[in-house]
């Protein structure tokens, strides 16, 4: 199977890039996913070794800030079990649960590249994250989407 390529977002006030690469073994478990295609994407589609774009959402400049890798098949997210945490969920049951989730490995930080540029990048129109409504945590990079954003992120606009 040749490697696939996803963007990731996360709340850098949760977890930002400079967490990411700061976490032991620059590993940390993608939890808290509660949108079933999202989870869809990690439980059936996902591959150790498929890329990771490291998107930070929900701030002042949201945007990708790093690179990084599926590090694990899927597990169950054991927030869904946990009566303290935002991500409890009282009618997931433990020998069927309903969330689960994949590890995440730092690569590398990467300049910051602004949702703005993406969108004014015309090799980035077809981006699921550039459609219209698109609110999904995960969503699927083409092969020619990463080469494009890598591009981007190493030749910034002048």
């Amino acid at each position: 199977m040749s490697t696939q390529y996803w963007l990731m977002k996360s709340e850098p006030d949760e977890c930002s890039i400079d967490d990411l690469e700061a976490a032991p073994g620059q590993t940390v478990p993608w939890f808290g996913v509660r949108n079933y295609q999202a989870r869809n994407f990690m439980l059936k589609e996902m591959r150790v070794g498929d890329g990771v774009l490291f998107y930070h959402s929900s701030c002042p400049v949201p945007g990708v800030a790093g690179l990084a890798e599926v590090a694990s098949a899927p597990y169950p997210d054991a927030s869904q079990f946990d009566p303290a945490s935002p991500y409890h969920d009282p009618k997931s049951p433990r020998d069927k649960p309903r969330w689960s989730l994949v590890d995440v490995r730092f690569k590398r930080k990467t300049r910051l590249l602004p949702l703005k540029e993406m969108r004014e990048a015309p090799e980035l129109a077809s981006m699921v994250l550039l459609k219209p409504g698109s609110r999904l945590s995960i969503t699927p990079v083409t092969p020619e989407e990463w080469a494009a954003v890598k591009h981007r992120l190493a030749h910034p606009p002048t």
